[in-house]
């Protein structure tokens, strides 16, 4: 085991630290004990299929990151940079990502109902089959974004 630090994007602070086989075991230990990950430096984590429910990782930058198959429902994930990140079969019902750059990010066969995705940047996105049913795009760039079924 090692310790992993979870640093802010741009100040460094450490955010929290504990010790973990991956950084995706500790992110998830971080976010089941409530830790405010704001603006976390998550940049290419592997993520695959982790539980972050009710995560609070707002204006984190998640960009290049794999989160498919991660549970993200309820989560704060305003302003997130989710850039290039691979959320296929993701599950984010209910999440807030207002704001966030999602910017070619693959979502497709994501569930993103009654999801907040108010001025969310989506250009170039791939969203086949992504359940959006519900959802807040108002105010979204959707330009280049594939919505094909």
């Amino acid at each position: 085991m090692a310790n992993i630090e979870i640093r802010h994007r741009s100040t460094g602070a450490v955010l929290y630290a504990g010790d973990g086989e991956s950084v995706c075991e500790v992110v998830a230990a971080a976010v089941q004990g409530g830790a405010d990950l704001y603006g976390a430096d998550l940049r290419g984590a592997g993520l695959r299929g982790a539980n972050l429910g009710e995560a609070k990782l707002g204006g984190a930058d998640l960009g290049g990151a794999n989160l498919g198959e991660a549970k993200l429902g309820g989560a704060d994930l305003r302003g997130a940079d989710f850039g290039g990140a691979d959320l296929r079969g993701a599950d984010l019902r209910g999440t807030n990502l207002g704001g966030a750059d999602l910017r070619w990010a693959d979502l497709g066969g994501a569930g993103l109902r009654g999801a907040g995705l108010r001025g969310a940047d989506l250009r170039g996105a791939c969203l086949r089959g992504a359940d959006l049913r519900g959802a807040n795009l108002g105010e979204a760039k959707l330009g280049g974004a594939d919505l094909g079924g």
